[in-house]
């Protein structure tokens, strides 16, 4: 939904009906993942994607087919080896796309949430008698919602909801005489650099590509400036354990020590191995990390938190330059969020 939304809004003001198709399930291999959009109006104008290819063009016409009747439609595609180039499959594979026509409640309440970084799920009637079908709630954690269920319906969506909301994890779930897909969106990831060094400014502008949030923490106003992180989301000029008591660090939480000072780096270290962070990594060689270590433990650090410090940070690519070692620790960072 976020890559579409400034699309969205801008038809939304507009007063126009449009279609939204979403991507509810795939098999094999697809090149977007559950959840991805593609937003259809009257006039034939097109935002986001489903797939690619012909798979595109059908979706975009029940889109039109949808939006002159108000009847959803769920569609499968299944593409053989053969084919699936041709319709935007790397191979084979399955998917199946629910398209309906936007609720404005819903999307105005999505929208808002997305603008306050909130977690909510929307809950959409897959299966069911027909006047059901397509009908959505907009959930948040709170148990609260907006949007319309029948009432027989609004209890068991409600739960299935908030179990996708806790799992985190999108996707169909079968509810008594009916089905529901339950799309979770949660809060940005966030990425914090402890150090203002030139890995960070790199690294803060790949994260952001990658639609990390990202805060930069360094006490000295030379390396931790605006002038050197226009593109960061937030800067702290204080000492890493004190600048890391004053954001929530969730499990969507990665931090990386970049100054290669033990100054710096220990404080930090000390705060974010017991943290909820995902993702603790610090710059230096094998040689610095084991002094490094030694210095920990010999400061009272639980030895087992430890073995949550990637060290040295980053992936083996081989990296030189301080824009290929932030590459390097990107891919890290990512395929830790993946674990």
């Amino acid at each position: 939904m976020r890559d579409i939304l400034q699309d969205l809004d801008r038809w939304f003001e507009e007063d126009k009906t449009v279609a939204l198709a979403t991507v509810i399930q795939t098999w094999g291999s697809s090149p977007r993942r559950v959840g991805a959009k593609m937003a259809v109006t009257a006039a034939g104008e097109i935002a986001g994607s489903v797939s690619g290819g012909c798979v595109e063009g059908a979706v975009a016409e029940t889109a039109l087919m949808v939006l002159k009747t108000g009847q959803p439609q769920l569609l499968h595609f299944g593409v053989s080896d053969e084919t699936a180039w041709e319709v935007g499959l790397a191979c084979g594979g399955q998917i199946d796309v629910f398209v309906n026509l936007l609720d404005r409640i819903v999307y105005r309440a999505t929208y808002e949430a997305i603008a306050h970084e909130d977690a909510f799920a929307i809950a959409t009637q897959l299966k069911g008698p027909q006047p059901t079908i397509g009908k959505s709630l907009i959930v948040r954690p709170d148990g609260s919602y907006e949007g319309k269920l029948d009432s027989e319906y609004l209890s068991p969506t409600l739960h299935a909801a908030l179990e996708a909301l806790q799992a985190g994890r999108s996707g169909r779930v079968e509810i008594p005489q009916a089905e529901v897909f339950c799309e979770v969106y949660l809060p940005p990831p966030s990425l914090v650099m402890i150090g203002g060094v030139h890995i960070a400014i790199a690294l803060a502008t790949l994260a952001r590509t990658l639609g990390y949030r990202t805060i930069v923490i360094d006490p000295r106003r030379a390396f931790g400036s605006h002038e050197r992180f226009p593109h960061a989301d937030q800067l702290i000029q204080a000492w890493p354990d004190e600048a890391l008591a004053q954001i929530e660090i969730t499990p969507r939480t990665a931090i990386a020590m970049l100054t290669h000072d033990p100054k710096l780096d220990d404080p930090g270290l000390q705060a974010a191995l017991p943290s909820a962070a995902f993702y603790v990594g610090a710059l230096g060689s094998q040689k610095t990390q084991a002094a490094r270590r030694e210095r920990l433990l010999a400061a009272g650090l639980d030895p087992a938190l430890l073995s949550r410090l990637h060290g040295p940070i980053g992936l083996n690519i081989g990296a030189q330059t301080p824009e290929e070692i932030a590459l390097s620790i990107l891919a890290e960072v990512v395929a830790a969020s993946h674990d």
